[in-house]
């Protein structure tokens, strides 16, 4: 199809997924300037690329050489070491041994009478073959040498089985020929495999010719070639401890072999009969056309059939594979154009120390030891798409030029300016340039550059410098980079190539932070694989969840810490469960309850204030009165504090914790702890304050958790802006508000200590009444909070109020007597202070478990006793000492009276709760469980707090009830007519309602919402009617009586019945007096005489229906 052809479809390609990519990218919420974006294909970006070449030229980095390098048959091209190590996989391969007969040439050995070379015939004799181990048996077809490591110790053997000798390491001999089993008792010893007819050393062995295992280059290279070299790089772990050369396919073989002159370096002149493909080519003439490892089966059994196949097996290793086509790599040499990146070793070393890493291990560790290592940079591919080579040659010759940018090729070339608008293969592979020098015609290299060449250039050819207007004023803004970040892999990739180019360039690190993430793997911890789909669709768990979800989970994932994940999706529809429904529901109560204070105030809440601008808005440095309104601004501020700590650090991994606390804070404790001052049942004021709070909150949290979470951030920004002061309230969305800054007027250490105190409180009661399986419903009599320091326990006794409500107790007692309930005790730590004290430590063992409880307390709180130095003879410290405490037995005896639940080891809070229900507590929780009946019922019904509704009870099925009792139901029967005389006014309180009343009640004028038999309570079915209320209830026998006559008392219920307000005919005299006339009649109607408000203030009264 033609390099123009195929390029153009390279291109089409690229621009379809770049749509693509913007639509993913701006779903998930990144900020990227796509308008001015930048992308490696365009000709500005390009010439950049040419002008970083051809200054690395310049400064004698580039030079052209052969490189045995890892190879792509699929890609037809090398790669590079960093992508080399991308993609390896578990395979099986022949693992063959291979005898090389000696021919002679062996130095005679150290010590013998003569000098000089033993006859060729003796050297043979004594020696026999060599044999070599290998798991590429195409490339034995090109052997030229054996290796063999100087300071081994090699033995020669006689097979027992065939006779034949054999040369190879001593430490291999147990493997290749492993000893026999042991003979039955009385049997004769079963006979050793091989015979050690001698020992040598690696050196003797050196110059020792042999045999190659195939012809096809013993001429051409007969004289310098197949004899034994030497290289440390061999070792005896494996194989034989004799590794045969194939320089054109080892790099280790390239190096030895160039050493002993075996091939001359840099030439092309070397036996690599392997073609662009992985062909066998001549002069392997019977292989000519097989692909190298098609090749491997044939040529076991050429060596079989020549007799040189000692054994054969197959081999499961780990083996690379071209992470582009999927095809198993070879190592080839191949003519390149390389940077010389071992001569900027120190510079690079040098520059990465400047650079701070996120986590600095990466730095240090796996980045450093990658720079330590650092080889030449093969930066040419053989391919079509790419930058190409801006390098122009004379083959012949060698001479050559490196075009630095358009212009110079324009003039260089002869062509006009403007000739170059694209400068892919096809548009200068045909442009040729006379040489000023030599007037030799010049041709361009057909290599491109290796992606990451270009990606390595991204600083300099995103601006085009240094050739567009201002680009080096924009290169000085952003250069050395802020950050990066990217996979950890990237430590050999982009990381590694940025750091490369502009050390070269510039001798400084390309950025100043690198955030180094892990990598996301499939669920079952298997590399994601398009081909194996084993991931779901990254936009189907988007669209399913949210790109908030997702972006949270990840966030708050080891990814952050340069650790792998193993992607779950109902991780994500976690985060949706536990972090932003109860953040959004925080939200909509709040959103809802400032509606109702304007509804109910008619004064909407004002503007809040804003404490974090950093200027002092809104922050008038007052104390604030409600201990629990203190607490959760100063934890806020002392969250803004570790946030832009953390995050000018850039460590995400210890700021999303702390968010996500804040939430659970704030739904969790300040909200629910606060319930009733933000529903307005502490009344207006105090709701307008508790409102005012946590508007403030919200708004902050939705700035903190825009750069996170940044859709839902900016949904519940927008709504609040009604609220917001106007310097927020004016800005179009949350992620054009500066981060906040802490307010040090708001921190209050000593508040959020109370609280924390209060929450291990009410944590541990939330425990005890777990244990006994008591619902948070039923009221108990009392709480002991036990603890040695008065000052925790004021803490707790501060907000005794929150610890009553919450964990529905009628009081609260303290003590610091723990002896009371408790019994420390305490030993001696024997593996620490055992072979310390020696044989004193038994009587100090002894005299420790004697302690009584005030002395183990003071053990523990001072970390000494002088009694017990005394006896160590030596002071001693509190870690020498395991000090344990137990609930006395009267406390902690199961199904007992009490429940007792403690934390923060021996010095933390202890609770008992009193656990006995007596039967007032009985009925106040049947009070209890009947609200949470008719709340979940209003709830059905789509109602709203505000709305006004009256509530009507009843059993629905008496004979059930009585059933349940008789049958043994230990839940207390429910009397609801004693239920409603007693408790229906608090019920009311709590429902926001006039007080429950009896069905009976509920006349034929009443508007029924709802009807149902709901669960039971105290084991009795129970009927809740809701009917609509805030109207009048009339009395029809007191307006009768008032009236004197029956059809006109009719007429006037009649009309009395449609007032549906607070009033009749407009708002009533301020005495509850109404005057109406109905058909001449006219009466003076009064509240509580004549009509009501509800119909239990109508059966309050005693008036009739």
């Amino acid at each position: 199809m033609g390099v123009a052809a195929y390029n153009a479809e390279c291109r089409a390609i690229v621009m379809r997924y770049s749509g693509e990519w913007e639509t993913v990218v701006r779903r998930i919420g990144r900020w990227i300037d796509f308008r001015g974006g930048y992308k490696t294909l365009d000709a500005t970006y390009m010439e950049s690329v040419w002008w970083v070449f051809s200054e690395l030229h310049k400064k004698g980095l580039v030079y052209r050489g052969f490189r045995v390098m890892p190879y792509s048959t699929g890609c037809t091209t090398p790669l590079s070491n960093f992508e080399a190590n991308q993609n390896y996989k578990d395979v099986d391969d022949p693992a063959v041994t291979v005898s090389f007969p000696v021919l002679g040439g062996a130095p005679a050995p150290a010590g013998a009478d003569g000098a000089g070379s033993d006859a060729d015939a003796d050297v043979a004799a004594r020696l026999g073959a060599f044999i070599a181990w290998t798991t590429t048996p195409w490339t034995l077809p090109s052997n030229l040498a054996l290796c063999v490591h100087p300071e081994l110790t090699y033995v020669t053997v006689d097979e027992a089985a065939t006779g034949a000798r054999y040369t190879f390491a001593r430490a291999r001999l147990d493997a290749l020929y492993p000893p026999p089993k042991k003979s039955k008792k009385g049997a004769p010893p079963p006979p050793p495999p091989v015979t050690v007819v001698a020992t040598h050393t690696g050196a003797e062995l050196v110059g020792v010719r042999y045999a190659p295992p195939f012809p096809y280059y013993a001429d051409a290279y007969a004289g310098r070639a197949f004899r034994v070299l030497a290289d440390t790089y061999v070792t005896d772990s494996d194989g034989t401890g004799v590794v045969h050369q194939a320089p054109a396919f080892g790099e280790d073989d390239y190096r030895v072999c160039a050493a002993a002159g075996v091939i001359d370096k840099g030439s092309s002149d070397l036996p690599c009969p392997v073609d662009a493909a992985g062909r066998f080519v001549e002069p392997v003439s019977d292989f000519v056309g097989v692909a190298v490892k098609a090749a491997d089966k044939p040529l076991v059994a050429a060596l079989k059939a020549s007799g040189r196949l000692v054994r054969s097996e197959t081999l499961r290793h780990s083996y690379p594979f071209c992470w582009r086509s999927e095809t198993p790599l070879i190592y080839r040499a191949v003519p390149a154009w390389f940077v010389a990146v071992e001569e900027l070793k120190a510079r690079l070393l040098g520059n990465n120390t400047l650079s701070r890493w996120v986590p600095s291990a990466i730095q240090t560790a796996r980045f450093g030891n990658w720079l330590e290592a650092a080889r030449d940079w093969n930066v040419s591919r053989n391919r079509y798409w790419g930058t190409p080579l801006p390098i122009w040659r004379d083959e012949e010759s060698g001479e050559m030029l490196v075009v630095g940018s358009v212009a110079e090729l324009e003039s260089l070339s002869g062509h006009p300016p403007g000739s170059f608008p694209d400068l892919h293969r096809e548009s200068v592979d045909d442009v040729t340039i006379v040489s000023p020098t030599s007037g030799r015609t010049l041709r361009r290299v057909p290599e491109v550059f290796d992606c990451w060449f270009e990606s390595g250039s991204m600083p300099y050819a995103a601006v085009h410098y240094p050739f567009a207007d201002g680009s080096a004023e924009r290169l000085a803004e952003r250069f050395p980079a802020d950050f990066v970040a990217e996979g950890v892999d990237q430590t050999r990739g982009w990381f590694y190539t940025l750091l490369v180019l502009s050390t070269a360039l510039f001798d400084k690190p390309p950025f100043k932070n690198c955030v180094v993430n892990g990598m996301v793997l499939a669920e079952d911890g298997k590399k994601m694989s398009k081909r194996l789909r084993n991931y779901p669709d990254p936009m189907g768990v988007v669209n399913a969840h949210g790109a908030d979800a997702l972006r949270l989970y990840l966030i708050n994932s080891p990814v952050v810490r340069a650790e792998g994940l193993n992607f779950r999706e109902v991780g994500v529809k976690d985060v949706v469960r536990d972090v932003l429904l109860p953040w959004y529901n925080t939200f909509r109560f709040f959103v809802q309850n400032a509606r109702r204070l304007a509804a109910t105030t008619g004064k909407p809440l004002a503007r809040v204030a804003y404490s974090f601008s950093g200027n002092g808005d809104g922050a008038d440095g007052a104390a604030v009165a409600n201990p629990m309104d203190a607490w959760i601004t100063s934890t806020l501020s002392t969250l803004i504090t570790h946030v832009r700590n953390e995050m000018a650090a850039y460590r995400l991994y210890t700021v999303i914790p702390e968010l996500l606390s804040l939430i659970d804070s704030l739904t969790n404790w300040y909200v629910r702890l606060n319930r009733p001052r933000l529903k307005g049942l502490a009344g207006p004021d105090e709701m307008r304050t508790a409102l005012a709070t946590l508007g403030e909150v919200l708004i902050t949290l939705s700035i903190l958790m825009a750069p996170f979470a940044p859709f839902f951030a900016d949904h519940t920004f927008q709504a609040l802006r009604c609220v917001a002061p106007p310097s927020l309230a004016s800005t179009a969305s949350v992620h054009f508000v500066q981060m906040p800054v802490a307010s040090a007027a708001a921190i209050d250490t000593a508040v959020e200590a109370s609280v924390g105190r209060l929450q291990e409180a009410i944590t541990l009661g939330r425990l005890a009444r777990e244990r006994r399986a008591l619902a948070l419903k039923q009221p108990l009599a009392r709480l002991v909070v036990v603890h040695r320091d008065s000052a925790v326990l004021d803490a707790v006794r501060g907000l005794e109020p929150y610890v009553t409500a919450e964990l529905n107790v009628r009081s609260v007692e303290y003590s610091t007597d723990e002896a009371q309930y408790l019994q420390l005790t305490a030993d001696a730590d024997g593996r620490a202070l055992g072979q310390k004290l020696g044989k004193r430590f038994a009587a100090l063992h002894k005299a420790v478990r004697a302690l009584g409880h005030d002395d183990v307390a003071r053990l523990e709180v001072d970390g000494r006793l002088a009694s017990l130095d005394e006896i160590a003879g030596q002071p001693l410290s509190r870690e020498d000492f395991k000090i344990s405490r137990k609930v006395k037995a009267e406390y902690g005896i199961s199904g007992g009276e009490w429940e007792a639940a403690a934390s923060g080891g021996t010095g933390g809070l202890l609770v008992l709760l009193d656990t006995v229900v007596r039967e007032d507590l009985a009925a106040e929780g049947l009070g209890r469980e009947l609200i949470n009946r008719i709340q979940k019922l209003r709830k059905r019904c789509g109602l709203e707090p505000e709305d006004c509704v009256e509530v009507f009870l009843g059993v629905a099925d008496d004979d059930g009830a009585a059933a349940a009792v008789a049958a043994g139901n230990s839940a207390p029967a429910l009397n609801l007519p004693a239920l409603l005389a007693e408790r229906a006014d608090a019920m009311g309180a709590t429902l926001r309602t006039p007080p429950p009343v009896g069905i009976d009640a509920l006349g034929p004028g009443q508007v029924v919402i709802a009807d149902e038999v709901v669960e039971p309570v105290g084991g009795v079915p129970v009927r809740v009617v809701l009917a609509r209320g805030g109207g009048v209830v009339p009395s029809a026998g007191a307006i009768a009586a008032t009236v004197g006559s029956d059809a006109s008392a009719c007429r006037l219920l009649a009309t009395v019945l449609t007032m549906r307000t607070a009033g009749v005919g407009g708002v009533p005299e301020s005495d509850g007096r109404v005057t109406l006339r109905v058909g001449g009649v006219e009466a003076v109607l009064e509240r509580g005489v004549h009509y009501f408000g509800s119909v239990a203030e109508r059966l309050a009264a005693g008036a009739p229906p």
